[in-house]
């Protein structure tokens, strides 16, 4: 019988299907997975941050203490926003923190929230800022976020992987310090009913302290005017307008009865302190 040679009818190794259909099918795979990781990501935040205590918060803001105080400036108006800030915990807030306040040169105007009772404080918000009230209402903001923990959730879902990291692998660990500073601080944000709730939280404060609301509004007052939002940090950024907050501010001041007051003027050489 004689052999004669012929193709197979088909190639294990050439696939029936379109390459083109395949690419498409695991991009489609893939991203799914991604969503799917967010979302889950995304509940593990709303369980884990009610369950985190302050012990454990504080160390992971050790993770962030190096860099943070290796930028620290502006001592003689820091020694003033400290003491202010002391002031609000020991009369009024009352927050199970012991905070500590970084002034960091920049000219924006802002200020930030992180774990561990750590606020850095932007020498542009300093600049800005007409009266001690109007500082006062700023800071007790800040604290307004720590009293929600909204500062742990605006972190994102990144938190997660540095507290799990943290709870593993401890404070001294290469990762948890890597993952630290790989999240871009600067970058936190918050929704807009956690800057609505902030806001009442420094009202409650502000007049609490002081006995009236003066300088309540006057942050809002200059960030409506700007022309500029960029400049403003995480004030605008996805947050209430600022009238809104002005409006929402005066409807809670005139159903309360609180009264306005007259603000308490910074110390003379406040524009002086600056190093």
């Amino acid at each position: 019988m004689k052999y004669t040679p012929r193709q197979p009818g088909s190639n294990v190794n050439v696939t029936p299907t379109s390459p083109l259909r395949e690419f498409f099918l695991l991009t489609a795979g893939l991203l799914g997975m991604v969503i799917v990781i967010y979302m889950v990501l995304g509940l593990a935040m709303d369980l884990i941050v009610p369950r985190i205590s302050t012990d454990l918060e504080n160390r992971i803001g050790g993770l962030f203490i190096g860099s943070i105080e290796a930028k620290d400036s502006d001592s003689k108006r820091g020694s003033y926003v400290r003491s202010l800030l002391e002031d609000l915990q020991d009369r009024c807030a009352r927050l199970p923190y012991l905070f500590k306040v970084h002034i960091r040169q920049s000219p924006t105007v802002n200020a930030v929230a992180l774990p561990g009772g750590h606020i850095i404080v932007y020498t542009g918000l300093l600049d800005k800022v007409a009266s001690e009230n109007e500082l006062a209402f700023v800071l007790a903001h800040e604290m307004g976020h720590f009293a929600h923990r909204d500062h742990l959730r605006g972190m994102g879902r990144a938190f997660v992987f540095i507290t799990i990291s943290t709870l593993l692998l401890g404070t001294d660990s290469s990762i948890s310090k890597m993952l630290a500073h790989g999240l871009n601080i600067t970058e936190m944000s918050f929704s807009r009913k956690q800057e609505t709730r902030a806001d009442e939280f420094a009202l409650e404060t502000l007049h609490c302290d002081y006995g009236h609301v003066a300088g309540a509004t006057d942050f809002f007052e200059k960030i409506s005017k700007a022309e500029d939002p960029g400049k403003f940090g995480h004030y605008l950024a996805s947050h209430p307008e600022s009238r809104k907050r002005i409006s929402h501010l005066e409807n809670i001041i005139r159903s309360r009865g609180f009264k306005l007051g007259k603000p308490k003027p910074l110390p003379q050489t406040w524009r002086q302190l600056k190093e």
